[in-house]
């Protein structure tokens, strides 16, 4: 699954930080394949869409990048945060009051 794959993006395998090039490269592909894939099925959606986020989150808080890019990429995951927030299925209001509505119906 992508979202494994990309979870190695954040340490090298030696245990280093991945270097900013790499998050960025990844970042990019990720975004490209939601909106490839937005007309497809939501839940793989909202898991590319929280990979994107984590990604860019990761990228604003690395010291030694330039601050206008950090800047841009804590904007973006704020954004990103707000588009998983979105897709997320909605928990069901009023379970209780529907049942018993239902259930005063049936009798």
């Amino acid at each position: 699954m992508v979202t494994d794959k990309m979870n190695s993006a954040f340490v090298e395998p030696n245990g280093a930080p991945a270097q900013p090039e790499l998050l960025v490269s990844a970042v990019l592909h990720l975004m490209s394949h939601y909106t490839a894939n937005n007309n497809q099925e939501t839940q793989s959606c909202v898991k590319l869409a929280s990979v994107i986020e984590r990604h860019l989150k990761a990228l604003a808080e690395l010291p030694n990048l330039a601050p206008v890019l950090r800047a841009t990429c804590q904007q973006l995951s704020e954004q990103w945060g707000n588009v998983v927030e979105r897709t997320m299925p909605q928990p069901e209001k009023f379970k209780f009051f529907t049942r018993i509505v239902a259930g005063a119906r049936s009798a």
